[in-house]
């Protein structure tokens, strides 16, 4: 699975493969996908050749091939309208989201003294396959720190919620503790107290009385960034 950058990136090649036989400068990408440097557009670049998605043609400068697109886009490979998330201009004619896909509000990262809802940035937003999520209100919480590394959630992870106070136990969760200090762990109950418990063994479980926890959400899916 991509991730949106990396989305908006080969679309946003494709779409000038198609309108001009050459394709984009780096500078061009940048401003495109409204990125501070050119290092991240070298990142995503070889994200996407890793992938199979491009492929980079020797000695020849700005020499990119599109070997294939994300199913959800595949259907309007051919159209000079190609998808990306954050709609932008290109050459004079606006770009619009690809089908099945969907934007969720993207709350910054999970710390420590924040009530989740003041991590939010209205303003921010990640693309997510449709079939990521189910019913229901979503969003997206980018992660901080290690301790759930043994479940496959790494610092500076995405991690995609299915908002409410429903889960099953041993499932991985956001939890209000205190009404102050947003964590996500592992939850389920271990007599008469709630256990957060950590993927990483450096980290000790903690018991807490059900009232001290409310639960915000529950895991449904994970992106990453190259």
């Amino acid at each position: 699975m991509l991730t949106r950058k990396q989305t908006d990136l080969l679309l946003y090649i494709n779409q000038r493969l198609q309108e001009d036989g050459i394709s984009p400068s780096f500078d061009e990408m940048r401003d495109a996908l409204g990125l501070k440097s050119k290092s991240g557009i070298h990142r995503l670049i070889s994200g996407l050749e890793e992938r199979g998605f491009i492929r980079r043609l020797a000695h020849r400068a700005r020499a990119l091939e599109v070997m294939r697109l994300p199913e959800s886009a595949a259907a309007n490979a051919g159209a000079p309208k190609a998808a990306m998330s954050n709609p932008v201009t290109t050459l004079g004619r606006p770009v619009a989201p690809p089908p099945n896909d969907l934007d969720l509000p993207l709350y910054g990262r999970i710390a420590a003294g924040t009530p989740i809802e003041a991590l939010r940035d209205p303003d921010a937003t990640v693309r997510v396959p449709a079939g990521m999520v189910g019913r229901g209100r979503h969003y997206a919480l980018e992660v901080a720190g290690d301790s759930m590394i043994n479940a496959g959630i790494l610092d500076g992870d995405t991690v995609v919620i299915q908002d409410g106070p429903n889960y099953q136990p041993g499932e991985i969760v956001v939890a209000l503790v205190d009404r102050e200090e947003v964590t996500l762990k592992y939850m389920h109950q271990q007599g008469a107290m709630v256990a957060l418990e950590a993927a990483n063994p450096r980290y000790e479980t903690r018991l807490l009385e059900p009232d001290r926890v409310q639960v915000q959400g529950r895991l449904v899916g994970l992106i990453r960034e190259y």
